[in-house]
């Protein structure tokens, strides 16, 4: 799938030890980066955090890759042996198009979570940020698994800002939660898919709006999964024990940090990076 060029970005002696990037608009990729310290606990880290344009949720395509593209070729240059795009908005716009522009492998979440789903259910709900959404990236990935499930999608715009403001618990957040769900539930859904890695933080929330029996997918654990995976068939997992996690934010440093610290447990140190200063080359 990839070719052997992709090693040159490894250091050349213990590529196995080389970071994986992870990268998303804000603090939505950290239950990205959480699933990944549980199932790949020797894996170093570098998480970017795309804070100075978030949301990426209303952003065009074109918009999308140009981010994408400059995040992609500054982890380049930190030479990570391979980038999980925690973010669907990125997953479902420019995914395919800059896989074919790194020689590095590119993983994102909605395959893995299309897969998620339909293991799961018939009568599939899906929330998401308005650019995937209108992408039909999960309805068109979940037809292609399994053609006779039935699949809803409702745009989301207010739950990233709510969630970056850490106002999760805010009535209002609840308020706007139950008018997003009302069309899933009036279709009866059996299943729900976070199409935004910031939205498991809201899930204590949804829970208790949805029936029991509705079964809730987050693509964040079934990412990691196939990061093992890919790392696995690659031959570039770490067995020693990891560096540090390294975090870099394009928006204010301060924010970022207090906004990760209760889903982190953890105070991280945090960088500030301008992406948009990276020459393309």
């Amino acid at each position: 799938m990839y070719s052997s060029s992709i090693f040159d970005t490894f250091s050349p002696q213990e590529p196995q030890r080389a970071p994986i990037g992870v990268f998303d608009s804000g603090v939505g990729g950290l239950t990205v980066l959480r699933q990944i310290y549980q199932q790949l606990p020797n894996e170093s880290i570098i998480y970017v955090g795309d804070t100075a344009r978030l949301p990426y949720g209303i952003r065009s395509q074109a918009e999308i890759l140009q981010f994408v593209r400059e995040i992609l070729h500054w982890m380049q240059q930190q030479r990570v042996k391979m980038a999980i795009m925690a973010c669907n908005t990125s997953s479902a716009l420019a995914l395919d198009i800059v896989r074919q522009e790194f020689n590095f492998p590119i993983l994102g979440v909605i395959l893995p979570g299309a897969k998620a789903a339909v293991q799961q259910g018939q009568r599939i709900g899906v929330i998401a940020t308005p650019a995937t959404a209108q992408s039909n990236a999960y309805r068109q990935a979940i037809l292609e698994i399994q053609s006779n499930v039935q699949v809803w999608q409702v745009s989301c715009p207010e739950f990233v800002p709510l969630i970056e403001q850490n106002r999760i618990h805010d009535p209002y957040t609840i308020e706007i939660a139950k008018t997003y769900l009302e069309p899933l539930l009036q279709k009866e859904i059996d299943t729900l898919v976070y199409g935004c890695t910031h939205y498991p933080h809201l899930s204590p929330i949804l829970r208790s709006l949805l029936p029991q029996q509705v079964k809730l997918i987050d693509p964040a654990v079934h990412v990691a999964a196939a990061c093992s995976q890919e790392l696995d068939i690659l031959g570039i997992k770490n067995t020693h024990p990891p560096m540090p996690t390294r975090f870099a934010v394009s928006g204010c440093s301060q924010q970022f940090t207090q906004s990760s610290l209760q889903w982190l447990g953890y105070t991280p140190m945090v960088e500030q990076v301008c992406f948009a200063d990276t020459v393309l080359s």
